[in-house]
């Protein structure tokens, strides 16, 4: 990985100008793997980043498209070969971004799956200084 920039106590009212950010360094289509613990605010990002307060973790449904997104949770996935029945080619087809929580040990799984003509990134959140303050971290692959 690639380290590309960073972000250090970030507040919820901060993600949206975050999300804007990245959308002017990301080139598209993207994937874009977002890695943190429970509760990092993977989630919360993700609404902000769609720019829709109703977004909600994909936990049980695993993949949800809204409009030129799709976000993806692969928390309940065991192993790579989940990923051949998910069918995600279908899902990004004229997308601009797919977005994935605990996808990261599948990034080399995605991208067999998904090929080339996608950029690939991970955004890691870790905690901040400061009780819910975030630490977040973007890297290409």
């Amino acid at each position: 990985m690639n380290f590309m920039n960073s972000w250090k106590d970030v507040e919820e009212l901060d993600l949206k100008s975050l999300a804007m950010s990245l959308k002017e360094i990301i080139k598209k289509p993207a994937v874009l793997v977002l890695a943190g613990e429970v509760g990092a605010g993977k989630t919360t990002f993700t609404k902000s980043f769609i720019g829709m307060d109703d977004v909600v973790s994909p936990t049980y449904s695993v993949i949800n498209e809204i409009d030129e997104y799709v976000h993806a949770d692969f928390y309940r996935l065991k192993d790579a070969r989940e990923l051949e029945h998910l069918e995600i080619p279908l899902y990004v087809d004229g997308k601009d971004y797919l977005l994935i929580e605990w996808g990261k040990e599948f990034i080399e799984d995605l991208k067999s799956e998904l090929g080339s003509g996608f950029h690939y990134y991970v955004l890691e959140f870790h905690e901040g200084s400061r009780l819910n303050l975030r630490n977040i971290a973007l890297f290409s692959i």
